[in-house]
Order: C-alpha cells, then sequence, then structure tokens
C-alpha cells in the first residue's frame, strides 16, 4: 500500500506530522492516551505478547478474510465493536471498528443524499464504522485507512458525524485480553486528529466520486474500496 495513499490524487491528505499542528489544549489530552496506549503495548511485551498474537490465540488456523475473534469484540456498555481480519498485501492484517445504533445520540442519523440500491438497515441495527487500523506482523500498528460503505456494510454516517462518535468507542472488558482492549481503546484517542483527517478526506472523494460516476451508487461501487490511508508514528507527540 503506497504511503501516503489516496484514492483520488485531486484530493491530498494533510498529514499530522508533529505536535506543532495541534491545539495546545488538546495535546495534553493526547499524552494521556499516548501514555495508556504505550502502557498497555509495554504490559504485554513484557509477558512476551502482542496484539495480533493475542486476538488469533486459540482461533485456530488463519484465515483470510475471517473474523477474529470469532463473533467480533462487543462491549455491550459502550456499544463499540471490533474484529481483525487480513485480505490484502503490505500488512498483516486490520481493525475495523464501529459504534452500534443505541450508543449513537439521537440527533445522528445516516447520511442522505445517496443513490441506494441496497436496503437500509433498521433503525436500530445502524452501525457506524470509524476506522481502520493496519498491523504488522510484530504485532504493531502501521496506518490507519478510512473506507467506502460496502466494504463493512455499515448505515454511513457523514465524517463530521463520525468524528462527534469518535469518543464514545471503548472496550473496558478483558476478552479476549484486556491490554489489547486498552491499547484499541487509547489509540483511537491518541490518533483522532489523523481519524478526523481521513473521515474529511472520504467524504471529499465520495463526492467527486459521485460527481464523476453519476449513474453509480458511489457507497456500492466496488471500484473505490480505500479511500484514504496514513502512516502513523505513534511518537509523533515527542518532536
Amino acid at each position: 500500500m503506497p504511503l501516503p495513499w489516496t484514492a483520488l490524487t485531486d484530493y491530498p491528505i494533510h498529514q499530522l506530522s508533529q505536535q506543532a499542528d495541534l491545539d495546545p489544549n488538546l495535546v495534553a489530552n493526547l499524552a494521556q492516551a499516548a501514555a495508556a496506549e504505550q502502557a498497555a503495548i509495554d504490559s504485554l511485551h513484557r509477558g512476551g505478547l502482542n496484539i495480533i498474537g493475542e486476538i488469533l490465540k486459540g482461533q485456530g488456523t488463519f484465515y483470510e478474510m475471517n473474523h477474529y475473534p470469532e463473533d467480533d469484540v462487543f462491549d455491550s456498555n459502550s456499544n463499540s465493536q471490533y474484529y481483525y481480519h487480513a485480505h490484502r498485501g503490505d500488512e498483516h492484517g486490520h481493525f475495523h471498528t464501529f459504534l452500534r445504533r443505541a450508543a449513537i445520540p439521537a440527533h445522528i442519523h445516516p447520511a442522505q443524499g445517496f443513490k441506494r440500491s441496497e436496503p437500509c438497515h433498521k433503525p436500530e441495527d445502524e452501525l457506524a464504522h470509524l476506522i481502520c487500523i493496519s498491523m504488522d506482523a510484530e504485532g504493531l500498528p502501521l496506518g490507519i485507512f478510512a473506507v467506502n460503505r460496502w466494504v463493512t456494510d455499515e448505515s454511513w454516517y457523514s465524517a463530521e458525524d463520525t468524528i462527534e462518535l469518535l469518543g464514545l468507542f471503548k472496550i473496558e472488558h478483558a476478552n479476549p485480553n484486556l491490554a489489547v482492549n486498552q491499547w484499541l481503546t487509547n489509540f483511537i484517542r491518541l490518533f483522532r486528529p489523523h481519524i478526523e483527517t481521513l473521515l474529511r478526506h472520504r467524504d471529499q472523494v465520495i463526492t467527486a466520486w459521485q460527481e464523476n460516476h453519476p449513474e453509480q451508487d458511489v457507497l456500492e461501487d466496488r471500484r473505490l474500496e480505500i479511500t484514504g490511508y496514513l502512516p502513523i508514528d505513534r511518537h509523533y507527540l515527542d518532536r
């Protein structure tokens, strides 16, 4: 996967690279998330473990496209959800992260104005996809990327509405591993500025694609899968 990568070169992604790009009041909150994210990784490494090894533990043969763990990870208190799988090169696999309807504020609804060739979810089954996290074979994050609706069968919320949901994502139980869940929860917090950038870029790409292919249901167009990718530097706050 080229780094950085975008589906449409006319819509470049602005990559946040250092603390100077961020509001000073935000940096303190991000620093807390960075410390918690690193602590989760350190706790795994002290036990000779890593994030991917714990996700795949006891799951049998690792097959492309299968969800790991089987039936996903779901926190019934926060209505947050995730799974790990693999189906592309240049990475070991990636996480998909979600928030279910029960956690989504009442004023937020699926985006309108799209030609819908597939049935919409029932209101109680609506699902917001947040971001994908690409991982290497050592169990560490490589980058983050955003995808089209058909990839995850989400309900498709606008970038601004999805950004509002980011702070609600948290997995606080110990299945399949407490440290892994703490890492993922704090990763979303730590890289929120990057995720916001990718989501806004995603909507630009979707709009441009729809304008160029007005006869298509853009959200179901298999020619548009990944809308944008950013490599990540877990120590970007240290600069």
